[in-house]
């Protein structure tokens, strides 16, 4: 079995699925760099299942998931946290935000929408007159301006009360969104470090907004490039990327290691915990390429 390093809470890090579809080479990439990037520095590394969209899931892939990542010799730390059991946490942070004055309802259809999403109906304006299922949203401040230093892409600055008026943190259908939750579980876990993919940079600044607002630590960002196709769309389940084969483990972390431009383990090194080993004697964040995304075919995988 690989050896973990004496776990630190200086560091702790996580990767975070949603149960939509079966672990794929995508996925594969940012699981590996953040279980690496929290091994190397003796961290502890998490696995959160973000359950929150029933009809999107697919039965079977929590586990399938969960099985993958044991396979490819990616073992996580403590429990896993599975979201779809956490809907009292996020209620609270909910009458949190509304108590101090920072959500409305919004009826508005997705057709009515503006183009980047936001409430164009004056809901906010009119809460008296809301009395069917609405959304709950948060009022972003026209000057908000969120900035921070993600660790690969650099200086991030978002004038988000330009960029959006308000966003969604409690679905239409009852249903809590994501920016919601992943704050709220970031906090409790006291997650330090988020290696994730960059298809999520532009939701950063609605998470650090959130964390401000609930008086949430802000982790440090790495947002890595995500794997593409030929055809320039990213790896993912709803493109239907192949599952992983976890009969070739060692073959998937080479690729995997491949396209963060990482060490090549040496030929000799033929196990899952052997290639690990090797991975996280020389996991260098320097090395990875500082880019959104990277074909597959750019690389030969």
């Amino acid at each position: 079995m690989l050896k973990v390093p004496a776990t630190s809470t200086q560091y702790r890090g996580r990767f975070a699925p949603s149960p939509t579809g079966p672990l794929h080479l995508g996925s594969l990439i940012a699981a590996l760099a953040s279980y690496l990037d929290a091994r190397q520095r003796a961290g502890t590394w998490l696995v959160r299942m973000e359950d929150l969209d029933p009809p999107r899931e697919e039965p079977g892939a929590a586990d399938r998931i969960l099985n993958g990542l044991r396979c490819h010799g990616l073992q996580w730390d403590e429990d896993v946290l599975f979201q779809s059991t956490r809907s009292a946490t996020y209620k609270a942070a909910l009458t949190m935000l509304d108590e101090a004055g920072h959500l409305f309802a919004c009826d508005c259809s997705r057709a009515m929408l503006s183009a980047d999403g936001s409430c164009i109906r004056h809901c906010r304006t009119r809460q008296g007159a809301i009395s069917g299922p609405g959304a709950i949203r948060t009022m972003v401040p026209p000057d908000c301006e969120i900035q921070f230093r993600d660790g690969l892409q650099g200086p991030q600055h978002t004038a988000l009360g330009k960029v959006v008026t308000d966003f969604i943190v409690r679905r239409k259908d009852g249903l809590n969104a994501y920016q919601l939750a992943v704050v709220v579980d970031d906090a409790e876990q006291g997650i330090t470090d988020v290696v994730r993919g960059s298809d999520l940079l532009d939701s950063t600044p609605r998470q650090i907004f959130l964390q401000q607002l609930l008086a949430k630590p802000t982790p440090r960002y790495f947002h890595l490039p995500v794997l593409t196709t030929s055809q320039g769309q990213k790896f993912s389940k709803q493109n239907l990327a192949p599952a992983l084969d976890n009969e070739k483990a060692t073959y998937n972390l080479r690729r995997a290691l491949r396209f963060l431009h990482q060490h090549e383990p040496p030929n000799s090194l033929t196990s899952v915990d052997s290639v690990l080993i090797h991975a996280v004697e020389h996991w260098s964040p320097t090395r990875v390429p500082i880019a959104m995304a990277i074909s597959s075919d750019s690389i030969g995988l």
